[in-house]
């Protein structure tokens, strides 16, 4: 046992744990001793512009790296400012612990000033919360932190004052072993199901994206023979070139002629949370392969199948046989979702085109960049025509499906891997939402390149309001210069109107370093095509 304070043992965890940067907007309270305490083990602090950037970037650091996100706010509006990124982490399954400056109880005998009750606010997007003022701080945090890390993942929450950051208090040297689920035990009807299938397809899901879940999987795939596609956060867990690799799945109608084909449908690690709000249109049985059983679900699988994912699947390997799917049929059903994709434009520049070029741009490249992506009609392009060949060379907010993501997810993505470059795909509403993190990726020289489809307007929400036939308001932008705005802010920035200055662009982008933004003029008359395409 030694001693130490209470800010002092959470940064001993915390590094423990394996995180090694956090992110935020500190108050004058207790995130300095944890900012403090954090440095002398050599946890970064990232200064971010907004609470919720801060969380996103903690967010996405934890998805790429399996660690503990971190992110640091102030009480009051810092906290009620990051709720949106504490969403991200609850929606789409980021273990996450938001730390934030809390009340004592002496203030709030006689102090109004900032206060609410920010435990409730937060209480129906995080798993927990302490603020380890209890006898037995380093109990409470541990178990807090194993929350966090036990499927569904998910962000916590500690409220911390000074006066309890400051508290001296005992210390293991080691926190105890976290406990891993038993394998579940494969029955004999799945066994039934496996054997009489002539025509299984897989669907991959957020969960398959560990590294031993995504080896098992593709194993099990390539046992079977059989179509896979994968839901947007799962993309990259089977290359985009593998001849099994049909394409993207969020239960709409580009996939559906492929699924539909099934006599059995296998998720793995699918969760719910990912896919959109439309009914569960195939009526074939159902093996769900998941990490945990969800509540509310689409469907009623035939079999549950429940735990470790890697073992579980494969118990299902020494009993899959080979289907009887050619790879030809695969070929065309992979051929006909990439036409119904295509984007038709009309003008000089095509958001189909914005992706393709990048990718022919970043060829000659080590590896190819990571690409984040905002929620918008870009992202449909985004996600159909940049490949992956690994879990992680994708980020982007699936469950939440928020704006103002892929700017501060891809300064995290960054940072936690300097090695590859990443390649921000967002809308123009989007970057509005989070412009001041441009400063963010300049100051800590973030290997980022922003690109941005620029349409001046709010596009998916501007297609549903023609759809309707109704009068255009409230969904156009005034024409802004992003370009010039990330050269105030000390980065370089491109304006690109045509291919040739696109391309130009990209050449120069990624010829240094350090932060970039393109700001491409693009014809947003082909998104609704391409939607009913993609969801019907």
């Amino acid at each position: 046992m030694s001693q130490c304070s209470v800010a002092q043992l959470l940064a001993s965890e915390l590094h423990a744990r394996g995180v090694r940067r956090m992110f935020g907007v500190p108050g004058g309270g207790s995130s300095l001793d944890v900012i403090e305490a954090a440095a002398t083990l050599g946890i970064d602090f990232v200064l971010a512009r907004t609470e919720s950037a801060a969380a996103m970037m903690a967010a996405a650091t934890a998805e790429l790296t399996g660690t503990l996100g971190v992110a640091l706010t102030t009480k009051g509006p810092g906290t009620a400012n990051g709720v949106n990124g504490v969403a991200y982490a609850s929606l789409d399954r980021a273990p996450l612990l938001f730390l934030t400056d809390g009340f004592s109880a002496a203030e709030q005998a006689f102090v109004t000033h900032q206060v609410f009750d920010q435990r409730a606010l937060l209480a129906p997007v995080t798993k927990g919360s302490i603020d380890l003022t209890g006898s037995q701080p380093e109990t409470d945090l541990c178990l807090l932190l194993d929350l966090a890390m036990t499927p569904p993942y998910g962000p916590v929450l500690i409220e911390l004052t000074s006066e309890t950051a400051r508290q001296v208090v005992n210390s293991r040297s080691a926190s105890p072993a976290a406990r891993q689920p038993l394998a579940a035990v494969v029955s004999a009807r799945t066994a039934e199901l496996l054997a009489s299938a002539r025509k299984p397809v897989v669907v991959l899901g957020l969960e398959a994206r560990e590294p031993q879940a995504a080896a098992a999987a593709r194993e099990l795939i390539e046992t079977l023979g059989c179509p896979v596609v994968a839901t947007y956060k799962a993309k990259g867990v089977v290359a985009d070139g593998h001849p099994q690799y049909v394409g993207g799945f969020t239960s709409g109608a580009a996939e559906a002629e492929c699924v539909g084909a099934a006599d059995l449908i296998i998720l793995i690690g699918l969760d719910p949370v990912e896919l959109l709000r439309q009914p569960w249109r195939y009526r074939v049985p159902v093996i769900d392969v998941a990490l945990v059983r969800h509540a509310v679900h689409y469907l009623e699988p035939t079999v549950g199948i429940y735990g470790p994912l890697a073992a579980n699947l494969g118990a299902l390997v020494r009993l899959a046989g080979r289907s009887d799917w050619q790879l030809g049929t695969i070929a065309e059903f992979r051929s006909k979702i990439r036409t119904a994709l295509q984007y038709r434009k009309s003008g000089a520049i095509g958001p189909q085109e914005v992706v393709e070029l990048a990718v022919a741009a970043t060829e000659s490249l080590s590896k190819r960049p990571r690409i984040t992506v905002d929620a918008g009609a870009h992202m449909f392009s985004a996600m159909a025509f940049w490949p992956c060949d690994e879990p992680g060379d994708v980020s982007i907010s699936n469950g939440l499906a928020t704006m103002a993501f892929a700017l501060p997810a891809a300064i995290g993505v960054s940072l936690a891997d300097p090695s590859r470059a990443v390649i921000a795909f967002t809308g123009d509403g989007g970057l509005y939402m989070c412009l001041g993190e441009l400063a963010t990726a300049v100051q800590y020289n973030a290997r980022v390149v922003v690109i941005v489809f620029n349409d001046e307007s709010l596009s998916l929400i501007d297609i549903k309001q023609q759809q309707r036939k109704l009068p255009t308001r409230g969904v156009r932008f005034a024409a802004t210069d992003f370009a010039a705005a990330m050269r105030a802010m000390g980065g370089r920035g491109y304006r690109a109107t045509n291919v040739a200055e696109y391309a130009a662009a990209l050449r120069d982008a990624f010829a240094a370093e350090g932060p970039a933004l393109i700001d491409v003029a693009v014809d947003p008359t082909g998104y609704p095509e391409q939607l009913k395409a993609l969801r019907g």
